[in-house]
């Protein structure tokens, strides 16, 4: 896409992959060569292509939690990573003092949940052990911390993020799926008691379900010396993320103002991912973690490390993962995991995945990406210009692309719909009473038939072999809507796209036809039909960031 792309293209799948076993090319001109016309520091591994300097890694230490937050994972929890596939003390402190070598200062301990692991006050001491590095913190759901708490002190912990998104009891229940509130609360109690400091309180706000209680997390900062963050609802694979769960940052800062006008803006840190406020006089404070309506990636300076070894750039890159651990496992010196972390690094994307704001379209079907941001010392670089379609030939006829020698791979796509459809059908639906039957059970196995059938519906798909079709049908009687999501994989050499696409359109034309006789076309409607994700494919992943699912 860029000037560095043919750099990357003869070691992405030997050097780059994480199945693979240590290839050991002599890549390091290349790469010092690319740096230069990019006028980088070649001293700064950890320095991306838009000049952004990482010095903040989070590590996580266990994908195993103790509880089962609604807006994390799903009720049946996710597949663990076998035990001997995670990272070791001894990795987990080598792939440390690597990045602390070139100038990370900061160090981050999550999980799952990190407090679930047993060596977890032995690596802290270790981490503090590293010269240079200025911060070790955790982020913890704080069930244990009532026992932990003095250990990791004199540990040397320097900072405690304690996860907490309600402030009643039994919310805490239906949230996490497990009980633990006054555990948690403890944990916070003692955490004052000790005079530990910073202590960050972090709330997921979704609305209809915990943002009435902004204004008593507010009150909370009163007497308690806390800062307590707000977060913006964001998507995760499993979590059933929908946009008008979401409140932004703007409108809960409209409610703390409503009870408190003096709600006033405090000085943030450098790089930090939180706007802070205050109410005057209150011991504590109050931050804003901002990432779906104002994104923070032009000062991004983190990066992350998975328990099972992985490095990711992005938490919003979807699957584009290099494993560290696989590399380390294989023999790899630190120069040569150095070089790898450097190539992950510069292919660091300027926003969220996605994201196609630096687009332009223009009336003939032609579309350039300028990457503006890639103009370094005067170096312009337009990356590529379509001028066709890909099914239409050099002479403007249909044409169905040939995939014969495309690589076979894994892929998968999720799309989603929904369809409007008035109270009246709604509760007819929940009563189980339209004369045609289940609804949502007729429409799921209408939009797996569909799915299947996708090459004979679209005239230039290829006929694929699906592996997994899932089609889920939801209906929300607050808002009178039916939200429809589909889920559709195969192993092959094109991508699943139209057919996970097809069914969410089939499934909701299931729904219309099947409820048309109880409510007047004025009241059903069909809307917003889009894909999601998809995997798997030559063109990298892709996730949807900043998606209005309503309208």
């Amino acid at each position: 896409m860029f000037i560095g792309k043919s750099i990357f293209r003869k070691i992405d799948k030997r050097y780059l992959s994480s199945k693979a076993s240590l290839i050991k090319p002599k890549i390091t001109p290349r790469i010092e060569n690319f740096r230069n016309k990019l006028k980088l520091d070649n001293t700064k591994i950890l320095t991306d292509s838009f000049g952004r300097h990482h010095t903040y890694l989070r590590i996580s230490l266990t994908e195993k939690c103790n509880l089962r937050c609604v807006y994390c994972m799903p009720a049946e929890g996710v597949k663990l990573t076998k035990n001997d596939e995670i990272l070791t003390i001894d990795e987990i402190l080598r792939i440390s003092k690597l990045f602390v070598k070139n100038g990370v200062k900061k160090i981050r301990l999550t999980g799952g949940e990190p407090t679930v692991r047993r060596d977890i006050i032995q690596i802290i001491k270790e981490l503090k052990n590293i010269k240079g590095l200025d911060s070790v913190g955790i982020t913890t759901n704080g069930l244990t911390l009532t026992r932990q708490l003095p250990s990791l002190i004199n540990a040397g912990i320097d900072g405690l993020n304690i996860s907490l998104d309600t402030l009643k009891k039994e919310r805490f229940d239906v949230l996490t799926r497990r009980q633990g509130w006054n555990r948690v609360m403890s944990s916070i109690d003692l955490a004052i008691q000790l005079k530990f400091s910073p202590i960050k309180i972090n709330c997921v706000v979704m609305k209809n379900f915990n943002d009435d209680e902004i204004i008593d997390f507010v009150d909370f900062t009163r007497n308690h010396p806390v800062d307590v963050r707000f977060i913006e609802y964001m998507p995760f694979f499993g979590n059933n993320w929908e946009k008008y769960k979401m409140l932004s940052f703007n409108e809960m800062k409209n409610i703390i103002r409503n009870k408190y006008p003096n709600f006033c803006s405090i000085k943030n840190d450098d790089n930090s991912t939180s706007k802070g406020y205050c109410v005057p006089g209150f011991e504590g404070t109050v931050g804003f973690i901002t990432s779906m309506s104002e994104h923070f990636c032009y000062s991004c300076n983190r990066l992350r490390i998975t328990a099972d070894g992985n490095l990711k750039v992005c938490l919003f890159e979807g699957k584009s993962e290099i494993s560290l651990k696989n590399y380390m496992r294989n023999g790899a010196s630190d120069e040569e995991l150095e070089e790898i972390i450097n190539i992950a690094v510069l292919k660091k994307k300027k926003k969220h995945a996605g994201d196609l704001s630096t687009s332009t379209f223009s009336s003939k079907n032609k579309i350039i990406f300028t990457h503006k941001s890639l103009n370094h010392g005067g170096l312009n670089m337009i990356s590529r210009s379509y001028s066709k379609l890909s099914h239409v030939d050099e002479n403007g006829k249909a044409n169905m692309v040939d995939v014969s020698k495309k690589e076979s791979t894994e892929r998968c796509a999720i799309a989603m719909g929904i369809i409007e459809i008035g109270s009246t059908v709604s509760q007819l639906i929940i009563d189980n009473n339209m004369k045609k039957g289940d609804v949502l059970l007729v429409a799921k196995i209408a939009g797996i038939n569909s799915a299947k059938k996708t090459f004979d519906l679209i005239p230039l798909c290829h006929q694929v072999a699906l592996t997994n079709i899932d089609v889920n049908l939801k209906l929300d009687p607050i808002k009178n809507i039916v939200i429809i999501y589909s889920k559709v994989k195969c192993f092959g050499n094109t991508g699943v796209e139209m057919e996970a696409l097809t069914a969410v359109s089939v499934a909701a034309l299931t729904v219309y036809d099947m409820c048309k006789a109880a409510a007047s076309p004025d009241q059903l409607k069909i809307k917003c039909i889009k894909l999601i994700e998809k995997t798997g494919g030559k063109s990298g992943d892709y996730i949807r960031q900043h998606s209005n699912v309503i309208n």
